[in-house]
């Protein structure tokens, strides 16, 4: 998957992202053997890149993975309390961070991966990538409080979310529910509090897409795979 050369150099630890941008347009930096000045220009895994005559080890081979988080295990690399980790369940050579949050609660869907433009793309807020849950929760329902989850909600930290998309997907005699939450922000522990305001408890919390990828069927909790390629272009194209 192409790169901006600015990146590559900054990975392979030439300089800060920055200072790698002044290198290039010093007119230093080849590819190819082509003198680049565009910090932007794109560049594949396969492509010779030199500064000041000198090659430079690229950044390991990119990878990202798809894991079916399973509750109980933290979305980190590490906890310095001992907790159990995504780390813990994927185990590889190369340095996967995870995209994006899913808190030790809820389960499902979590791309890990060491594109760094990748997961740029797919955390950063001006992109607003939909996510989808499927949330299970209880107490004596009306229309009101469907309403009240569709509308302008103020946080506990007094942010105001936009109204998302909230429909019942099974209902059940028990004044239980299964509701689909369709989210493009995505502040912390969102769906919790928003369903804590329309006085509803959440029983179960699964991510089950991210814009049109979903979360693999023959993955189970803890599982994990490889993306394809194919998958790997539709993720960026999201």
């Amino acid at each position: 998957m192409a790169e901006r050369l600015q990146n590559v150099l900054a990975h392979a630890g030439v300089a800060s992202r920055r200072a790698s941008a002044a290198i290039i347009e010093s007119g230093v930096v080849t590819v190819n053997s082509l003198v680049i000045k565009e910090p932007g220009y794109r560049v594949e895994e396969t492509d010779e890149i030199k500064v000041n005559g000198k090659r430079i080890e690229t950044a390991e081979k990119k990878r990202t993975i798809v894991l079916y988080k399973p509750v109980g295990v933290l979305s980190t690399m590490s906890d310095p309390f001992g907790g159990k980790t995504v780390a813990d369940l994927v185990k590889v050579p190369e340095r996967l961070v995870p995209v994006g949050r899913l808190d030790k609660d809820s389960e499902g869907l979590l791309l890990m991966s060491n594109d760094g433009e990748l997961v740029n793309q797919l955390t950063h807020p001006r992109y607003e990538h939909r996510k989808t849950y499927l949330v299970k929760v209880a107490g004596r329902w009306s229309e009101e409080k469907l309403r009240t989850l569709r509308s302008p909600l103020t946080l506990d930290d007094g942010y105001t979310i936009r109204p998302v998309p909230v429909e019942v997907v099974k209902e059940w005699s028990n004044n239980t529910r299964l509701l689909r939450f369709v989210l493009g922000e995505g502040r912390k522990r969102q769906i919790r509090k928003m369903c804590s305001l329309a006085h509803l408890v959440v029983l179960e919390l699964k991510r089950v897409a991210v814009g049109r990828f979903e979360l693999p069927k023959e993955l189970n909790p803890g599982e994990w795979r490889d993306l394809t390629r194919e998958e790997q272009k539709d993720i960026i194209l999201l």
